[in-house]
């Protein structure tokens, strides 16, 4: 009988002290990745095959860099340099693209087989400090305090782009201070934290806020509990405080506390959280450069690691998938002067005997939309084979559109009754 695969709790800091690597199950430092200083939001794991970190931009200089590393390798394996420095950083589950939120509002998305830069647009007015995925939904959250909502689907079709009234699907400006965090449910609800001292639920699909939850201090970072229907908010105070999604505290004159307890091991802020898959785990990093392990049944310290140095910006669980990949190419960059994709990049050489990254189901959603926009056509998604004149889509697919989102929203609203139903008994 195998062994079941290892599982390692990743710890990135702003200072150049590497990101730590920790076996979940003996505790032992299994490698750390060197050199590395990443922002808050700014470590991705893509689709557990490799990491990808956005470097803090140095003291003297407005110029990010983004390593790759392998897992079975503590240095560096690519160098990139985007256009400007990359703030946050995510990948869709199936790691098929990547994407980057600018220090200057832009978000840039990336093909990662081939490092292609997709396509890049001005998002926010200020910088994007957080993304999140849902299907094909991508949320940005900004520090000019706003949150948009975008279909990767319209921004990757030029027709869809000119026809729209807006670049962005939805338009979340209920914070009154810069977004720190987001993260998605089940239903296309999503979480947002705000240095507001608020967090707010949403229903990404309509676009509305269905929860506001006050908070005694500012909340840093969110994770939700995929078992049932709660989230974790990192404070300020070094407090992680369990958070019931079902409780309507915009109602007036209600004294039900939508905080359920806290978990209290930090001297400092809760910079980062990450759930397990199962949720019987979340792993909370902090300014006091310290990592707990918790178990969200017993609601106690499991495991405590230590950031060798400065504070823990990132943190992760991965189940590291150690494959012969093809060799990682580095990200695309826009040259300002030109508008022509330059790629810049120090690669360090692989095996031979690499194979390629397998495909995968969801991706194909957007693979199909790509090659429409590579041979010259407009893209078809929930198009029923056929469209008509110029490329515009039929009615067939405008139809299976509103129905998919008509499901989702309905799916939703089921999610939040059952939330309420399940707090009230």
């Amino acid at each position: 009988m195998s062994p079941p695969p290892k599982q390692l709790v990743l710890a990135a800091s702003s200072a150049e002290a590497g990101v730590a690597a920790w076996d979940l199950r003996t505790g032992a430092e299994d490698i750390r990745l060197r050199p590395c200083a990443s922002r808050l939001r700014a470590l991705a794991s893509v689709a557990d095959r490799f990491l990808a970190a956005a470097q803090a931009p140095p003291a003297r200089g407005n110029s990010g860099i983004v390593h790759f590393y392998h897992w079975d390798k503590p240095q560096v394996a690519v160098k990139s340099f985007p256009a400007e420095p990359i703030r946050a950083l995510i990948a869709d589950a199936e790691g098929s693209y990547l994407i980057g939120g600018g220090g200057n509002g832009n978000i840039f998305l990336w093909e990662v087989t081939g490092g292609e830069l997709l396509y890049t647009w001005h998002a926010h007015y200020r910088a994007v400090r957080c993304l999140a995925l849902y299907d094909y939904l991508l949320v940005s959250g900004s520090e000019d305090g706003s949150i948009r909502v975008w279909d990767l689907i319209t921004v990757l079709d030029e027709q869809s782009r000119l026809d729209a009234n807006t670049s962005y699907l939805h338009n979340l400006s209920q914070h009154a201070l810069p977004v720190t965090d987001i993260a998605c449910f089940l239903g296309g609800i999503a979480v947002s934290s705000s240095e507001d001292r608020t967090c707010k639920i949403w229903s990404i699909s309509e676009g509305r806020m269905l929860r506001s939850v006050s908070f005694p201090v500012i909340i840093d970072s969110v994770a939700l509990d995929p078992r049932s229907h709660i989230f974790y908010a990192g404070g300020r105070d070094g407090k992680i405080y369990v958070t019931a999604m079902g409780v309507d505290v915009i109602s007036h004159g209600s004294d039900e506390s939508p905080i359920l307890g806290a978990l209290d091991d930090h001297s400092k802020a809760v910079t980062s959280l990450a759930t397990s898959i199962d949720g019987l785990l979340l792993v909370s990093g902090s300014e006091d450069g310290n990592v707990r392990v918790w178990d969200t049944r017993s609601q106690q310290v499991t495991r405590k690691f230590k950031h060798s140095q400065g504070p823990v910006t990132n943190v992760l669980i991965v189940t590291p998938k150690r494959v012969n990949l093809p060799p990682l190419q580095p990200l695309s960059k826009v040259c300002s002067a030109s508008g022509v994709v330059e790629p810049r990049a120090v690669i360090l050489p692989r095996p031979e005997n690499d194979v390629p990254i397998a495909g995968n189901l969801s991706s194909i959603f957007l693979e199909r939309c790509l090659d429409e926009l590579q041979h010259g056509g407009s893209s078809r998604l929930f198009d029923s084979g056929s469209s008509t004149q110029y490329g515009a889509p039929n009615q067939q697919g405008t139809k299976w559109r509103s129905r998919y989102l008509e499901l989702q929203d309905l799916f939703a609203h089921e999610v939040l009754d059952q939330m309420s139903s399940s707090r009230d008994t």
